[in-house]
């Protein structure tokens, strides 16, 4: 009957730590965002020069490459909003993808210095658009 003393609390320290292990960590590798409408709605709230991070889609033809970056749209379907990246984009970039920039309000537009690409694990080939399997992998 003793033991029921030491091993009720026991399990409970381990069920804790466990706990922590798996989701303590957690809240750091989440990835928050605003979209474009949420953005444009909370300007105030993020005054020129204060970071956050805006996701959303970037709008086909808007994508230009200048001697410090990439200017593009990002869109939600309801609002949009010009992003002046500075740095080289990653090599996955392109219209059509969502995206998360982190940077701040600059007037109406947002200058990043950070820019996250949500791509899948299948790459196709340009020029006919068959799969193309990643290196080091078979078949």
């Amino acid at each position: 009957m003793q033991y029921k003393w030491f091993v009720l609390p026991a399990i409970g320290v381990i069920v804790l730590v466990l706990g922590f292990m798996m989701f303590g960590g957690l809240g750091d590798n989440l990835i928050y965002y605003l979209t474009p409408t949420e953005a444009v709605d909370q300007h105030v709230d993020f005054p020129d020069g204060e970071r956050f991070r805006l996701g959303g889609l970037v709008t086909e033809g808007t994508v230009e490459t200048t001697s410090g970056g990439v200017t593009f749209i990002v869109t939600d379907g309801d609002r949009s909003i010009t992003v002046v990246h500075t740095g080289a984009p990653p090599q996955l970039f392109r219209e059509n993808i969502g995206v998360v920039v982190e940077g701040a309000w600059v007037g109406d537009r947002f200058e990043s210095d950070t820019l996250i690409i949500n791509h899948d694990e299948e790459y196709r080939s340009e020029e006919d658009g068959t799969y193309v399997p990643p290196t080091g992998t078979s078949g």
